[in-house]
């Protein structure tokens, strides 16, 4: 039996633009994963819901407003790291305001979703592409 590992609870957006693209991030050196591409979101805070992060991240990682209800549930991850358990719910945004902007260090850039594989993922958000593909 594998040991008990810690449940991380992680909420990621596709931010989707008029021409069909949807930003990803790089994530910075100094960080876990670093040079890796993904969806912006970040870590579930207590008394938050995956939407509420959501919104706040990307208010402050990438200065974007959206609304809880500009957000719609795509499908989401289940992978097993070295020292944890991360579930991410993954959403698409296709109603934002503002221009992405980097400012956590980070490189952002806006991708066709059949394009996507050409940039190095975590595990985690591999296997969200096909279901943007798809959707997309």
């Amino acid at each position: 039996m594998e040991p008990v590992k810690k449940l991380l609870l992680v909420a990621a957006v596709a931010l989707v633009d008029t021409d069909g693209r949807v930003l990803l991030a790089q994530r910075p050196e100094g960080k876990s994963l670093a040079g890796l591409w993904e969806f912006p979101g970040g870590k579930v805070e207590p008394g938050e819901t995956p939407e509420q992060t959501i919104v706040r991240e990307i208010r402050e990682e990438i200065g974007v407003e959206t609304k809880v209800d500009c957000l719609a549930p795509l499908t989401f991850a289940s992978h097993s790291y070295e020292n944890f358990h991360l579930l991410m719910p993954l959403y698409v945004c296709r109603r934002f305001w503002g221009i992405p902007e980097p400012r956590e260090g980070q490189v952002l850039k806006w991708v066709r979703p059949r394009n996507m594989r050409d940039y190095p993922m975590p595990p985690a958000d591999l296997p969200l592409v096909s279901h943007l593909i798809d959707l997309l």
